[in-house]
């Protein structure tokens, strides 16, 4: 205890890390990876990569790996085997590992011929092996088997299903002494499809010669690769070169049976799973290094997975999906528009919504402004008329009350007139008659005076751009000519003077003469308003304005001036006499003819400044 109390803190720290290490290590489990050939085989390497994977997932101890290779299985010659075994008991003789896994037939073949001399008592896990190369007799009870059993006759009915017109199969398959026991067990299997397709045998040729072949078969023929370890010609073939090239040379397409192949080249079907074989014999040597014996692990062989296809493989033979089995998976699959982009397309709809949304709104408010002001303007031209019709009532009135007392004497001046006539009274007729000449004067005079309310002063006169004029009257009747579809020709002369008169007087002219001419074209298919201003040789200012309406018939030229004369079916005929009232005001004239192809042309003159300076 005393020790314990002196030791300062930074040492006690560094034992207790001490003491930690050595528990640690104390729980390593050392487990001895045996491949078939080497490392880099396929398929038994990418076996060995996934299991290793799922043993550090699975395992709860700290695991060290050994890995070790038979190359001499590359060859039927056992007599590299001896020092082989001697190196590995040398190598482990101090401390032999925790647990044996050995990847494939070589591999499990040595194994089971070695078990006496190359620990005995260690436990073993075969597998990445197929169930007919684990000689069950030779097994001990340190040993457990997690195999794989191939089915060959659903590989050549896969190829059948989805290449329906397949006349032949080459099948690649090297010399190596494991490649010819499945040589001799894929012919014995195949035979029963030979009345339905021939098959090509690539086992005694060098590979070179293989790619040249396989580069130039005949059409409906697939290619089935099983595996090529070491070729006729004796060369070894590692890794994924043999296949690649294979791929790269070939004019059909491939099949295979392990998943370890697929991911390029293959086009795919039933397949044994990597990832399902690893899981399990990975959770078979956690199982034994836990304590379980070994030979009371029954785990079932496993058989092809659910055939698994590859969409660009399909995409590049034409092979339809409707033609892969029920409940098939397809890999590498190209992913759409949709759903590459699928947040970018939501997006933009969604901005196209909204600018959709804004615009219609903005449609609405433009149409709705529009109706309003044609509203407007309609209620304006309602109320006008109501005013211009109470105006001339009251009007109406007036110079009846006014004219009713002038024409009274006038009609009882008459009437004495022959009472006296009758008599032979001449003084008295003189003065009757004298009478009738009053009144009528007094009559003139209020029909004078009412004229006069109706005329500006001229000194309310002033001067006036034809042009602006008429563009100002444009702009009024804007709104109706849209919503009329008519077509608008403006032709304007710049050099015209100015006009002396009332702007309001003429505006009215214009505006009487444009609103007409739009209403004489509601039922023509042709639509179309032409004013036009020049001046004419005599300085003076001439305005047409010309529509292409029903026009005006021939006999109503000379009455369409006249008061209470009118074409319109509710017409008060003033419109025109006044404005030829208030043009003959300004010492100018007024009038209409009709156009060549239909429609009517209104002209009227005015003297411009220059023409009265002239006169002057």
């Amino acid at each position: 205890m005393a020790f314990w109390h002196s030791v300062s803190p930074v040492v006690a720290a560094f034992l207790a890390a001490s003491f930690a290490f050595s528990a640690v290590a104390a729980d390593t489990k050392r487990v001895l990876l045996l491949h078939s050939f080497g490392r880099d085989f396929k398929p038994w390497s990418e076996y060995a990569k996934s299991i290793r994977t799922e043993l550090d997932r699975q395992s709860p101890w700290k695991l060290e790996f050994l890995e070790h290779s038979l190359s001499s299985a590359l060859s039927d010659d056992e007599n590299p085997e001896g020092p082989f075994v001697e190196y590995l008991r040398t190598l482990f003789v101090k401390r032999p590992p925790d647990l044996i896994l050995s990847f494939g037939a070589p591999a499990a073949a040595f194994v089971q011929r070695r078990r006496q001399q190359l620990f005995a008592t260690t436990p073993m896990v075969f597998t990445a092996v197929e169930q007919r190369r684990i000689q069950p007799s030779s097994l001990t009870d340190n040993d457990a088997v997690v195999a794989v059993a191939h089915n060959f006759p659903a590989i050549i009915e896969n190829i059948l299903r989805v290449l329906p017109d397949t006349k032949t199969i080459a099948v690649v398959i090297g010399e190596s002494p494991n490649e010819k026991f499945w040589l001799g067990e894929m012919r014995r299997e195949f035979a029963p499809f030979a009345d339905r397709i021939s098959f090509i045998w690539y086992n005694d040729r060098p590979f070179a010669e293989i790619l040249k072949h396989a580069g130039a078969l005949p059409p409906h023929t697939a290619i089935y690769w099983h595996g090529m370890s070491l070729d006729a010609a004796g060369v070894v073939h590692e890794g994924e070169t043999a296949l690649s090239r294979l791929y790269a040379t070939a004019n059909a397409p491939i099949f295979t049976f392990d998943g370890s192949f697929f991911g390029r080249e293959i086009v795919g079907g039933p397949m044994h799973s990597v990832l399902n074989l690893s899981r399990q014999a990975a959770a078979a040597a956690v199982r034994i290094l836990r304590g379980e014996k070994a030979d009371e692990l029954k785990i079932p062989a496993s058989k092809f997975a659910t055939p698994i296809f590859d969409w660009r493989q399909l995409q590049r033979w034409g092979i339809s999906e409707s033609r892969l089995p029920v409940g098939s998976e397809i890999m590498f699959r190209s992913p759409t528009v949709w759903e590459q982009y699928r947040a970018y397309i939501w997006a933009a709809i969604a901005a196209i919504l909204i600018q959709s949304a804004l615009i219609s709104w903005l449609l609405y408010e433009k149409t709705r402004r529009e109706r309003a002001e044609v509203l407007a303007r309609n209620t304006m031209l309602e109320l006008t008329h109501v005013n211009r019709v109470a105006t001339v009532g009251q009007l109406s009135a007036s110079i009846a009350h006014e004219i009713r007392q002038p024409l009274a004497a006038i009609l009882a001046n008459a009437q004495a007139a022959v009472r006296w006539l009758e008599k032979a009274n001449v003084k008295e007729v003189l003065k009757s008659l004298n009478g009738i000449v009053s009144q009528g004067h007094r009559a003139s005079d209020i029909i004078t005076n009412l004229r006069a309310m109706f005329e500006h002063d001229v000194q309310e006169r002033t001067l006036v751009d034809i042009n602006k004029l008429v563009l100002s009257v444009l702009a009024l009747v804007q709104i109706d000519l849209q919503k009329q579809k008519i077509e608008l020709q403006t032709q304007l002369d710049d050099r015209i003077p100015e006009v002396l008169g009332n702007q309001v007087q003429l505006q009215q002219v214009i505006s009487n003469l444009v609103m007409n001419a739009i209403e004489s074209m509601g039922s023509s298919q042709t639509r179309v308003l032409r004013t036009k201003t020049e001046l004419s040789q005599s300085n003076t200012a001439h305005v047409s304005i010309e529509d292409t309406g029903t026009g005006i018939k021939p006999y109503d030229v000379d009455r369409l001036f006249k008061p209470m004369f009118t074409t319109k079916a509710h017409g008060m005929g003033m419109g025109l006499s006044i404005c030829q009232s208030i043009i003959e005001n300004h010492a100018g004239r007024i009038w209409v003819s009709p156009r060549a192809n239909g429609g009517s042309i209104f002209q009227f003159e005015l003297p411009t400044v220059a023409s009265k300076d002239q006169a002057a």
